[in-house]
């Protein structure tokens, strides 16, 4: 056990101050802490607090990085739990394998994508993260080990896909890797206007494209609630060359304010709704699914504060709560031109705390300007709860009590499988009862 000499920060930029109360414990140390509480921390790729523990141990897995065997015939590879999502793809894309599931950034521990559980823009047709691990071994602190899958043990199994890495360390897990023709992906652009007409191109497009997703622009809604961009995609059947997006210049350091002051994000938003641009175009996977990855650092932008991301889910018979969110943000003139829409399939949740559930799923970007900031993600949080939605633990910093648990009502489940040694502030935020309780 050592002291950390560089605090850890999550992607939003709450930091814990590490060397004075924090810990780093190595993975290979095989041990806990016994006189504080740890956790888990993959690649610091979580937005809010849960990958974060200020009081405590962060347990680095990062040294867990190896690739344990691979399956050609059936996609099944084994690795340890501190394998970039990056890592596989580098390896094992010139072989002709792709992620059955991939966030927005490839920057992602495979155990942080599991803890997580983790969507992409095909949860329409492959469900979750989670849904493709076929099994993965967790680490408790009293040294027992649990090898767990959806048919051994899988109450642990359960807990542990999207429980936020309270159940213990994931060692190694194993997924089902899918088959593609290469990196080329054929991807078709249309604008929307309005929520109705946004769901009427993701049902029409269900079948016949893996890949969907639609930019919206949360600062000029327009008259219908929400106009926007919808983009659907396959990998392209007939490849092409197509080259990776160079590396742009990040950020050398980090600004005292935001450099997207609330006019050039209107503007932004603006022109890049109406740029002429072809319907269809031939492009590397890294451009369709990673464009943020490219920009080093890009969480600079929002200065020293940080940010917020606000993600919630809502049902499809409250659609219409998308609307509203939308137009209270426009009202506030809060939003960025991160603004993200999707469709949730039909899958049952992968996990008691899994987020994704059938539903329609928003995600926005906040510069963190103080109170004003808060109050309205409050008022966001009680127009998604009162539409029977929930928010993303993965991306939350400040929601509270009430909120998380009317969102995830398995909550106390989860609570009775979480490792006794193992605690984050998130938990303790929402979970860990407080005075008066």
């Amino acid at each position: 056990m050592t002291s950390v000499d560089a605090a850890y920060s999550s992607w939003g930029r709450p930091r814990v101050e590490a060397g004075k109360r924090v810990v780093r414990l190595w993975w290979r140390d095989q041990g806990f802490p016994a006189d504080r509480p740890a956790l888990p921390f993959g690649n610091g790729r979580s937005y809010g607090d849960s990958c974060l523990i200020r009081e405590g141990a962060i347990i680095d897995l990062r040294g867990l990085d190896r690739f344990i065997s691979f399956d050609n015939d059936t996609g099944l590879l084994r690795c340890e739990a501190g394998v970039l999502l990056s890592d596989i793809l580098a390896h094992f894309v010139p072989k002709g394998w792709f992620l059955p599931v991939t966030p927005g950034t490839r920057f992602v521990t495979l155990g942080g994508a599991i803890a997580n559980d983790v969507h992409g823009k095909n949860h329409h047709r492959a469900g979750s993260f989670g849904h493709h691990v076929r099994r993965l071994e967790l680490l408790r602190s009293d040294g027992t080990r649990i090898v767990c899958s959806p048919h051994e043990s899988a109450d642990w199994f359960t807990a542990t896909i999207g429980g936020c890495g309270l159940t213990g360390i994931i060692l190694w897990a194993e997924i089902a890797l899918q088959r593609v023709p290469g990196p080329a992906m054929e991807v078709e652009t249309l604008r929307f206007s309005g929520v109705d007409e946004f769901l009427e191109l993701s049902r029409s497009s269900h079948n016949s494209h893996e890949y969907t997703v639609a930019w919206i622009d949360a600062l000029n809604p327009g008259s219908d609630g929400a106009r926007g961009l919808f983009f659907r995609s396959n990998f392209a059947a007939d490849q092409r060359p197509v080259a990776a997006p160079r590396p742009k210049p990040g950020l050398p350091f980090t600004p005292p304010v935001s450099l997207l002051p609330k006019a050039a994000v209107r503007l932004f938003n603006a022109a890049h709704h109406h740029w002429p641009r072809r319907s269809r175009q031939y492009v590397h996977y890294e451009r369709s699914f990673y464009p943020l990855d490219a920009v080093p650092n890009w969480n600079r932008l929002f200065g020293r504060r940080g940010f917020f991301q606000y993600q919630c889910v809502v049902p499809y018979s409250a659609a219409e709560a998308i609307g509203a969110l939308i137009a209270r943000v426009a009202r506030a003139g809060e939003g960025s031109f991160l603004s993200v829409l999707k469709v949730f399939g039909d899958h049952k949740p992968a996990g008691w705390l899994s987020f994704p559930r059938p539903g329609l799923t928003l995600a926005l970007d906040f510069p963190d300007r103080g109170e004003q900031t808060l109050k309205l993600l409050d008022t966001l949080d009680e127009i998604t709860v009162e539409a029977g939605g929930a928010v993303y633990p993965a991306k939350d910093a400040r929601m509270n009590a009430q909120t998380f648990r009317r969102g995830f009502p398995s909550w106390q489940r989860l609570e009775d499988y979480r490792d006794p040694a193992i605690c984050s502030d998130f938990w303790r935020r929402v979970a860990v009862p407080q005075p008066g309780e």
